[in-house]
């Protein structure tokens, strides 16, 4: 009991730890800068006790879900020996995760309401559904697509810098072309999608994939699937914006 109960504050204080830098800089611009005393004090450490807990929470969740069964799996695939299933889960973990991503939704809520404000759709919550769903969807299946072509270069030992490349050059040729009220959306959604739930699964599945597969190195060819993730998004949403 002890020992867990040590575990526990541990963890807490690595946390807090980690956000004493946030802490730091706003209680210096409030004090010094502004020189007034931060409004609602109380709130506000409640508020940052609620952060740490959950913070601390979450990194210990990762470290005991997420982490483990995106290598295991990966793992798992490369023992069955399935390219065509490992294609299929890789896909459908990208698609999956970006989907349910907190970070996405958000942003694809205000992308509609920016939208109808503008008037490039109506302003009415059918239009409005329907143009956050659309981005949605286009992002999650362009992740998708990214983490499958990601996995594949680690199967077939692709230099990744040629991939990379390939993809900002797209995105510079189609930029000039896609509808402005589109570009700043496009761009957004690409770091959107590298976000608390996508980046530990795909990590997990990229690090255990390399492990597992001969001549292949964790460090040199274990990463690098979330740079794609957060490239194709990008292009894919350009594309939504001509079509939509």
């Amino acid at each position: 009991m002890l020992k867990q109960i040590f575990a526990l504050l541990t963890w807490l204080f690595s946390s807090l730890r980690d956000l004493a830098p946030i802490i730091i800089v706003i209680a210096f611009f409030q004090l010094v800068i502004i020189q007034q005393p931060i409004p609602q004090l109380g709130d506000l450490l409640i508020g940052t006790l609620l952060v740490t807990i959950g913070l601390s929470l979450f990194i210990r969740g990762l470290e005991m879900g997420l982490f483990p069964i995106g290598e295991s799996m990966a793992y798992a695939f490369v023992r069955k020996g399935s390219l065509s299933w490992l294609l299929v889960f890789s896909f459908a973990i990208g698609f999956g995760t970006t989907v349910a991503e907190p970070a996405l939704l958000a942003v694809a809520k205000e992308a509609a309401e920016a939208a109808a404000q503008g008037g490039v759709i109506s302003d009415g919550i059918e239009a409005k559904y329907q143009y956050a769903l659309g981005l949605r969807l286009t992002v999650a299946l362009s992740v998708g697509i990214a983490i499958l072509i990601g996995v594949l270069r680690i199967l077939k030992g692709w230099p990744i810098h040629y991939l990379i490349i390939s993809g900002y050059v797209t995105i510079i040729i189609l930029t000039p072309f896609a509808p402005e009220n589109i570009i700043g959306i496009a761009y957004d959604s690409g770091a959107v999608t590298t976000s608390t739930i996508t980046v530990p699964l795909v990590a997990a599945l990229g690090i255990g994939l390399a492990s597992s597969i001969k001549g292949r190195n964790p460090m040199t060819d274990g990463f690098g699937l979330i740079a794609f993730a957060s490239l194709t998004p990008i292009i894919f949403v350009m594309i939504f914006g001509f079509f939509f």
